[in-house]
């Protein structure tokens, strides 16, 4: 019969499931379960347990912007948004193929809402994630060029396996900024995928990036193989009016 010992070797174990489970079988002992039978019900808790963990970690080091999730996505705002081809890129078969997504739109359409649900099913679907707005990750190249922590910045940007770059070319690049992102790219170049939202279409990027040698690298390893949807129409921040106002108007 089970007992306080054997919880105990388990949990020195860290086989946090396995004791979940036992203490549940012990409160509410199930029928007529054979050996092998309640071994694999151990055995699913725990790996239930260990995937619940591992998901955890993943959605507190991506540092997403929005809790947002890809189940709630407001399809009835009319932006341009088409279902067949978002329907797919929530399987996250192109961060398996390390392909590239592109999402553009003027400001409040949901781009950075968009980019997190994706994120947040990435790190459902096993990926590692980072998030960063264009402008902290070039001052994270700044800080890191001026302490020595350059490589180390490198390194961890690079094995992630999904990097989320939001708001980019809102304004023209510094020369640190142009070159870090070409080093940050190259690093991850066919071993990760990045997600890009900005406001303007990557016709438009080379002027903001300021180099035209650098814009075509950069640009070159964004948009080729790259998922790109294109948003349009109204805010979503607007505020809706109320039933009185709109009577009023009437």
């Amino acid at each position: 019969m089970l007992n306080e010992p054997t919880l105990e070797k388990l949990k020195s174990l860290k086989l946090y499931g396995m004791v979940k489970a036992m203490e549940q079988v012990q409160s509410s002992p199930p029928k007529e379960l054979s050996p092998l039978e309640f071994l694999g019900l151990l055995v699913d808790a725990e790996a239930l347990e260990r995937e619940n963990r591992g998901m955890t970690r993943r959605l507190q080091a991506a540092k997403l912007r929005h809790s947002a999730c890809v189940e709630d996505i407001d399809w009835r705002h009319p932006r341009g948004l088409k279902k067949s081809s978002f329907l797919d890129l929530q399987s996250s078969r192109w961060i398996q193929a390390h392909q590239n997504v592109i999402l553009t739109g003027p400001t409040g359409i949901g781009k950075s809402w968009l980019a997190c649900a994706l994120g947040q099913k990435g790190c459902r679907d096993g990926f590692t994630v980072l998030y960063r707005r264009a402008s902290r990750l070039f001052d994270e190249i700044y800080q890191s060029r001026a302490d020595g922590s350059y490589p180390k910045l490198l390194s961890r940007i690079g094995k992630c396996q999904l990097l989320i770059l939001d708001d980019f070319a809102l304004a023209p690049l510094e020369p640190h900024a142009r070159y870090g992102l070409l080093d940050i790219l190259e690093e991850r170049y066919e071993r990760g995928s990045s997600m890009i939202t900005s406001q303007l279409a990557p016709e438009h990027w080379h002027k903001v990036i300021g180099d035209a040698t650098v814009a075509d690298a950069i640009c070159d390893r964004l948009i080729h193989s790259a998922h790109r949807i294109t948003l349009s129409g109204e805010t979503m921040r607007k505020p809706k009016t109320s039933q009185k106002e709109e009577e009023k108007t009437k």
